[in-house]
């Protein structure tokens, strides 16, 4: 009898269910997802609902025309839609790892044993939350023993939850921290991110001889980065190497290994600085005691004011075995005081060296070998606490480490970007490369490669960055002498800029059959000046580039197949382009209906020029192709006088495009067939006449002619006719 009174309320609470339920989405729905996107961010091992979250600001597009003169309007046609984000941050999943530092290993058989019963029972769902579960709990030598289980849970990533930016964040982890030859990950991973395709910059080689073939014209001059060597000030007849400068700019120190001592002449490496005066480097200095000692000192940095100095000292009787990091101040007497090691904390018993400090001067990055990393040396950083001691050094993650070496690590002293070397990053283009990193809240985002303008065949390292991104400070040998380095200083080119975070991004299509073309794209800062490498087309039309916001930038687009494209755009924030252009075909004449002569006249008009221009510019471009001009007049008058005026209207184009573009006049062939080939007979309206009055463009492609990363075009289609432009709708 007590509980007579449930089936009651029970039904009662049948009625009301649609209600609550309807008011527990009104009230509850924004809290849970804003709960899913906290836990996004901030979980150790996110979840499926996590996974799935939407960001809280979605992107919103806005379509805005990029502005064209009269004559390019309607000759190529470019779409422009803008977007905003963290331009710093990739966009990508967030994976943390809570266990790095804490354990060596972790290894769970009862949960590897659910795994594998999930998988064989093709319960994918449930393999993929088991399998990130235990994969969130690794350790730094799990990323090597188990390397396996990254791969696998990659394939899960994108077989349960369809989700391709997660799954290539675990085919990354898989190909940096591998022990074994994937190629089969290599190759499909390739397949996912071309963003790692190093054949998709311009060789180097050729991409020089652009810049030559551009030098002499007007439009766009591309700049072009050199090497200067610092001169005797700084460099000596021994090797002389790892740079760090002044947040100020006017203080470079560098190590040297000019002073031999003995009767053995062991080279003693030591530190040494120069100061800039009046736009030149002061001869360098050693540093005086107590920085200088018996024992071999180097990789030295400086925090913001100039006023400490951490280095590296080996086999020293402070030190710990081998090269431990030392610090020293300037006092009030401008005298540095007696180095102090930093401790256990920081340094251990194998190889610690190549320090930077951040702006703060509150964190120390410095690159080390020792156990309990990821690969043969790793970047490790230590935090100072306000009673001045340093944290236990912590590794910086399976992110920026990989299973190679990462060295010279430099923070920017303007901004929250580590710039180091690596030879297990994806995209290499030789020996050691230099990368990017750019931090956002507490975590550093994928590395970003510098760009070919700076990373060669061989190693690159030993370096740093003035505070203003200029210059790039960095050591390098000659071939005839390939053991004595010397300090060189290079314009920092686009991509390692660290302001370089806003994306333009495009795709190229034939305008007629909307198929992706090939092609090179140039791009040309008119703001700053700063270089960029210039990159082929992929397969699917696309290209994109990172680049400094708030400013102006011309984009060439090159290719044997058409005329070359050009556009000016001031870049705001993330862009996206659509650029619609026509194919030559070789195998008829080009005939622009707008160009005409003024009656009986053989002067170029202003209004011709830029027609003229693009001609002048393809073979500018294209320094092996010629081009024959054919002048027609209609049949009025006297033929001999028509044959005469269309020789010279030949002849003024030719001289025109052969001086604007700076040619040997040998590539171009000039004649006048007057009223002898008419394209309407009769001439029965003076649009009949319009018709035979026409200057015929031949482009002649030489046989056999190859451009690097131009393939073959399929055949083009046939032109279509009429248009502003004529045959070609140029």
């Amino acid at each position: 009898m007590r509980f007579s009174f449930i089936p009651s309320l029970l039904r009662a609470w049948r009625g009301l269910g649609p209600l609550l339920a309807i008011l527990a989405l009104v009230l509850l729905a924004p809290r849970t997802a804003t709960a899913q996107v906290d836990e996004a961010e901030q979980s150790d091992a996110p979840s499926d609902s996590a996974i799935q979250a939407k960001p809280r600001k979605p992107l919103k597009l806005k379509r805005r025309a990029v502005e064209t003169d009269s004559t390019t309007r309607n000759q190529d046609a470019v779409r422009t839609k803008v977007r905003k984000r963290d331009r710093r941050s990739s966009g990508e999943p967030v994976v943390d790892f809570p266990n790095l530092g804490k354990l060596a290993f972790y290894r769970n058989k009862k949960e590897l044993r659910a795994i594998r019963r999930a998988e064989k029972r093709k319960k994918y769902g449930k393999a993929f939350s088991l399998m990130r579960a235990y994969v969130g709990k690794f350790s730094t030598e799990n990323f090597a023993y188990d390397n396996r289980l990254l791969w696998r849970l990659a394939q899960l990533c994108e077989r349960v939850k369809k989700d391709t930016a997660l799954a290539k964040v675990y085919y990354r982890l898989a190909l940096k921290h591998r022990r074994n030859d994937i190629k089969r990950v290599q190759l499909y991973y390739d397949s996912l991110d071309n963003r790692t395709d190093r054949d998709l910059y311009v060789d180097l080689k050729y991409y020089y001889e652009l810049v030559e073939y551009r030098k002499n014209v007007a439009t766009f001059p591309t700049p072009r980065g050199i090497n200067t060597v610092l001169g005797e000030e700084i460099n000596s007849k021994h090797p002389d190497y790892g740079p760090a400068i002044s947040p100020s700019n006017d203080v470079l120190v560098f190590s040297s290994k000019r002073i031999l001592r003995g009767l053995t002449e062991v080279p003693d490496e030591e530190l040494y600085y120069s100061k800039r005066e009046g736009g030149y480097w002061a001869p360098a200095k050693a540093f005086p005691k107590p920085i200088s000692s018996p024992y071999n000192e180097g990789s030295a940095c400086l925090s913001r004011d100039g006023h400490t100095l951490v280095f590296a000292r080996c086999e020293c009787p402070d030190c710990n075995h081998n090269c431990d990091l030392f610090i020293s101040t300037l006092n009030d007497d401008s005298v540095w005081t007696t180095p102090r090691n930093l401790g256990p904390n920081v340094n251990s018993i194998s190889w610690d060296s190549q320090p930077s400090l951040s702006p703060s001067g509150d964190t120390l990055y410095f690159a080390s070998d020792r156990k309990g990393g990821f690969g043969l040396s790793d970047i490790w950083f230590s935090r100072r606490l306000r009673n001045g001691t340093w944290t236990k050094a912590q590794n910086l993650g399976p992110t920026v480490n990989t299973r190679e070496s990462e060295v010279s690590p430099y923070f920017h002293p303007l901004y929250q970007v580590l710039y180091f070397s690596s030879r297990g990053q994806l995209l290499n283009f030789g020996d050691f490369d230099i990368y990017k990193t750019y931090r956002v809240g507490k975590r550093w985002q994928e590395p970003r490669n510098i760009g070919p303008l700076v990373n060669g065949k061989g190693p690159e390292y030993y370096f740093t960055i003035d505070a203003d991104s200029k210059f790039l400070y960095y050591a390098r040998a000659e071939p005839r002498d390939p053991k004595n380095l010397d300090l060189y200083s290079f314009p920092l080119p686009m991509e390692a800029q660290p302001t370089a975070i806003t994306h333009l991004e495009g795709v190229l299509k034939d305008s007629v059959t909307n198929l992706p073309l090939k092609g090179i794209v140039s791009i040309v800062d008119l703001t700053n000046g700063i270089e960029v490498a210039s990159r082929y087309i992929r397969e699917d039309g696309s290209f994109d580039f990172d680049l400094i916001d708030h400013a102006r930038y011309a984009m060439l687009i090159q290719s044997p197949d058409y005329f070359t494209i050009e556009k000016q755009l001031d870049l705001q924030t993330d862009t996206l382009l659509r650029v619609m252009t026509t194919l030559i075909n070789y195998q008829i004449p080009l005939v622009f209906q707008n160009l005409e002569f003024e009656p009986n006249k053989a002067n170029i008009t202003p209004a011709m020029k830029p027609i003229l221009d693009r001609i002048k510019l393809f073979l500018v471009d294209h320094p092996t192709f010629k081009l024959d001009i054919n002048g027609h007049t209609d049949t009025q008058g006297d033929p001999q006088e028509n044959l005469e005026l269309s020789q010279f209207r030949a002849l003024a184009i030719k001289q025109y495009i052969a001086e604007a573009g700076q040619l040997d006049e040998n590539r171009i062939n000039a004649n006048g067939f007057g009223s002898s080939a008419p394209l309407r007979v009769p001439e029965a309206t003076e649009a009949d006449r319009k018709m035979n009055r026409r200057v015929e463009f031949k482009l002649i492609r030489p046989e056999g002619d190859q451009q690097p990363g131009f393939d073959e075009q399929a055949p083009p289609p046939p032109p279509p006719s009429g248009g502003q432009d004529g045959n070609g709708q140029w």
